[in-house]
């Protein structure tokens, strides 16, 4: 590709198991984790170990972390940088109440003088690639997030990931693609745009922006091998004549799927992990709400597992 293709930080998906789901498709140029809590992280909690778990390309990953204060996620920091990774990156835009009211995520983004001071706390503690993942702000501004995202370059970001909507907007709106233009030309660090990417056309669409890579979340989900797909159309298939996988495929992906989330997260997530990817990978089928719907209801992955069977047994023509 023109520009390289990340996988965004999605809560309960960004994990090894779907990386390496992705990664059986050729994956994508970089993957970051799902939040990782400085908090959690440092008082050791029982799964951390899961979170920080850098398979199956470690040169790839980047781990995400999320947190209110300064100390503990410097620390946290440090602490992942010492694992085998490709950078470290700074969650200022998650718009989650929980988080945001926290002190963590999008609430960095109303001080531009207390965000600037944490990088300036975090950039010695780590030799790796530094970024920040972040939003417009609070308000439709482009100035302050231009002089916002100044104050993080000038302390040492080297990467910004704009996801082009307000704090309180999530997903009311279209996405401001040309705010990712705008951004890039305000700084000499790279910029990747993040935001309304459904399909490989409009990942390719994206790619020939005026961005410097492009990050791709709940459509990945659905469609893993869309990165490959992306690829092949920017050589110049047409993507009507791309083959898509077929319904016999689609089932053994499922079963992958839960096969690998047996192997690389721990029982406790597995229930909710499914449900997660299930939500978004279920729309390749035809009565796919009815199947979503059936999925929901059970408690266990084995059940979980036999609806997924058992859809594939009643629509086998």
């Amino acid at each position: 590709m023109s520009v390289p293709l990340i996988l965004a930080p999605m809560a309960e998906i960004s994990h090894r198991a779907f990386r390496e789901l992705a990664e059986g498709f050729g994956g994508c140029d970089c993957y970051f984790t799902e939040m990782i809590s400085a908090g959690a992280l440092l008082a050791d909690g029982p799964f951390e170990k899961w979170y920080v778990d850098t398979g199956p390309v470690p040169e790839k990953l980047v781990f995400q972390i999320v947190g209110h204060d300064s100390g503990q996620i410097c620390q946290a920091a440090a602490f992942l940088d010492k694992l085998d990774c490709a950078g470290i990156d700074i969650n200022m835009g998650c718009s989650a109440p929980i988080i945001r009211k926290g002190g963590g995520g999008a609430a960095w983004m109303t001080s531009i003088d207390k965000a600037g001071e944490l990088i300036s706390q975090v950039r010695p503690q780590i030799k790796r690639r530094l970024s920040v993942k972040l939003r417009i702000g609070f308000k439709d501004d482009f100035k302050y997030l231009a002089d916002f995202c100044r104050r993080l370059e000038a302390e040492g970001v080297e990467m910004i990931t704009l996801h082009p909507r307000t704090v309180t907007e999530k997903f009311t709106r279209t996405a401001r693609w040309e705010y990712v233009g705008m951004l890039k030309q305000e700084l000499k660090i790279p910029v990747t745009g993040n935001g309304d990417v459904a399909s490989a056309r409009d990942l390719v669409h994206r790619a020939a922006g005026p961005c410097d890579a492009v990050m791709i979340g709940r459509a990945a989900i659905k469609h893993p091998w869309i990165f490959d797909t992306a690829r092949k159309i920017e050589g110049g298939a047409k993507p009507e004549e791309i083959e898509k996988p077929g319904i016999k495929q689609i089932e053994e992906y499922g079963l992958h799927f839960l096969e690998l989330l047996t192997k690389y997260q721990p029982p406790e997530f597995h229930t909710s992990r499914a449900k997660r990817f299930f939500g978004l990978f279920c729309d390749n089928l035809k009565f796919g709400n009815y199947l979503l719907n059936e999925l929901n209801r059970e408690n266990t992955l084995h059940g979980i597992e036999e609806e997924w069977r058992d859809y594939f047994i009643e629509n086998e023509e």
